[in-house]
């Protein structure tokens, strides 16, 4: 019924037997010394032998703990992203769905009000039909924001393009997207990183760089998917822990990145711009594959 569950529960089981059975194996031991230390008698090779497992049986538990212990916060912060994703596709297709058909079909009753009323309230009318289409119109972008679906049907590349277009439409930004090879056979874990973070970037940029211009480059090489973003704004101070220093949105950055055994870069100094490179390293079925880049 629950085919995930199976093959955790099989090895918590398997490690509750050892270690039940490295406890049974301690508690003799210790019976065992002590009814040698009443009897006075000297200790056999067997309980040497006994006393040799237990304290194999510990080393291997401490070991394994120690590990374990080490590989929590990768896993955690993992399952936080996959947790962060879910959420906001859900929260997308009830902004898309509900939401929006609302806001639909109040604008097609306003329409049909419109048609209706005399002419001194029809400046009225007019006004709110304007409301609900900028509101339908930016809840639309919420949910592309939050979801956005044509990833897998457009591909990284496409759906950055369009996000850049929505996004800096109103601004003054200066911006260009550059990609000279074809993005085919990135798994859709490396295409909603490479998009999360480039989404953050912008973001930061428009709220704080007041920057002219923006460059940002998609390449692929033997070593992985490289993505490159630099500004000309004001600039900032990295943290070396951007979680403990607040920056909220580099800290999201470096998890993603983190997560897919990746690596993030920033450089930047007050006055001098921002540049952010990240590299996806391919998954082992794919790096033959990917060591040659493919032309347009």
């Amino acid at each position: 019924m629950f085919p995930r569950l199976k093959t955790p529960l099989r090895c918590r089981s398997r490690a509750t037997l050892l270690r039940w059975a490295t406890a049974l194996l301690c508690v003799g031991s210790l019976v065992a010394n002590l009814l040698l230390l009443v009897q006075g008698n000297a200790m056999p090779a067997s309980l040497l032998l006994l006393q040799l497992v237990a304290m194999l049986g510990v080393a291997w538990h401490l070991r394994h703990g120690a590990k374990s212990i080490s590989m929590r916060p990768a896993e955690l912060a993992d399952r936080m992203l996959k947790v962060q994703e879910s959420e906001r596709q859900h929260l997308s297709r009830e902004l898309h769905d509900d939401i929006g058909q609302l806001l639909t079909a109040a604008k097609l009753q306003v329409e049909w009000l419109q048609r209706r009323v005399p002419d001194d309230l029809q400046a009225h009318f007019g006004t709110l039909r304007g409301t609900l289409e900028d509101t339908l119109g930016k809840v639309r972008d919420v949910s592309a924001i939050l979801n956005p679906r044509q990833l897998a049907s457009l591909g990284l590349e496409a759906s950055l393009r369009a996000h850049l277009v929505r996004t800096l439409a109103n601004s003054d930004v200066h911006w260009s997207l550059e990609c000279n090879q074809r993005l085919g056979g990135i798994c859709e874990e490396v295409a909603m990183a490479a998009f999360r973070i480039t989404q953050e970037a912008v973001t930061n940029m428009l709220r704080h760089a007041q920057a002219r211009n923006l460059t940002i480059r998609l390449q692929r090489s033997a070593a992985g998917l490289t993505l490159s973003i630099e500004d000309d704004g004001q600039g900032f101070t990295p943290a070396a822990n951007p979680a403990v220093a607040g920056q909220r949105g580099m800290a999201g950055m470096q998890e993603r990145a983190t997560a897919l055994q990746g690596s993030l870069e920033i450089a930047s100094q007050p006055g001098l711009g921002t540049r952010i490179v990240v590299l996806f390293p391919w998954p082992p079925r794919t790096h033959e594959r990917a060591r040659t880049p493919v032309s347009r």
